[in-house]
């Protein structure tokens, strides 16, 4: 399994290294100064130094705590309004407007705004998590619905099958690829949303971590949360791809 992994990732896996090597060249022969750019060895030490005095677990456990529940709620309700809206014209039509908004409006420029009305706590970040992720897995949701086939559906209902029959035994598997491309792509904006709402307000997180390096110029502690935020979002979107081969597996041919 190991050497099939290899086999099938080696351009990946070179690419990697040799963005890493090329990185650390011109971070420590041309650039040779930490207070522009890090070298990937000087942030894995940082990584290594954040993470043993447990200032990286505190951030993360908060970063993470914010992200989980504002994406967990937010594909709950996108997921549900997706439904409403594929499988009704008149809420579609009325919705349609408010989402299409909804998606286009520059949600980071209101997180001043919801910090100003939840407080720097925790439902502040929540809010611009939900607000970022729920219209893209909406929309998606919305979409999928509407690729089933027409003629399945009415052979379905040619042999007596219910709306909720067929809702279940068609229109959700044809819009399942749809909704798990959703909810990959929710996973960037979500944490995108995170650190936003923390560089402009927040006693610990990630976001925190940026800005408080940034304003002392310590570029190997910025890169360090960037590259756990990185590394983040490659883990969970991979996650969904093999959670995607295990429950649609016929779009993986």
């Amino acid at each position: 399994m190991t050497q099939s992994f290899f086999a099938n990732n080696i351009l990946g896996i070179a690419s990697i290294l040799g963005g890493l090597a090329l990185w650390e060249l011109v971070g420590r022969v041309i650039v040779n100064n930490a207070l522009f750019l890090a070298s990937p060895s000087q942030i894995v030490l940082a990584l290594v130094r954040l993470t043993a005095d447990g200032e990286m677990g505190r951030n993360i456990a908060v970063s993470g705590l914010e992200f989980i529940v504002g994406y967990l709620l937010a594909c709950a309700l996108g997921v549900v309004l997706g439904v409403a809206m594929g499988e009704s014209l008149a809420i579609k039509r009325v919705m349609q407007p408010w989402v299409s908004g909804a998606y286009a409006t520059p949600v980071i420029a209101l997180a001043p705004l919801f910090i100003l009305w939840f407080g720097i706590g925790i439902w502040s970040k929540i809010v611009v998590v939900v607000s970022l992720v729920l219209f893209p897995v909406a929309i998606n949701t919305e979409a999928g619905l509407q690729r089933k086939s027409p003629r399945l559906a009415e052979m379905l209902r040619s042999f007596g099958a219910t709306r909720t029959q067929i809702f279940w035994k068609l229109s959700l598997p044809s819009a399942m690829p749809f909704i798990m491309t959703g909810l990959k792509l929710g996973i960037g904006r979500g944490l995108i949303g995170v650190v936003v709402a923390e560089l402009f307000g927040a006693r610990a997180g990630l976001g925190f971590l940026i800005d408080e390096s940034a304003a002392v110029f310590n570029m190997p502690n910025l890169f360090a949360a960037i590259a756990v935020l990185a590394v983040a979002g490659i883990v969970m979107t991979a996650g969904f791809t093999w959670l995607e081969g295990k429950l649609i597996p016929w779009t993986m041919d």
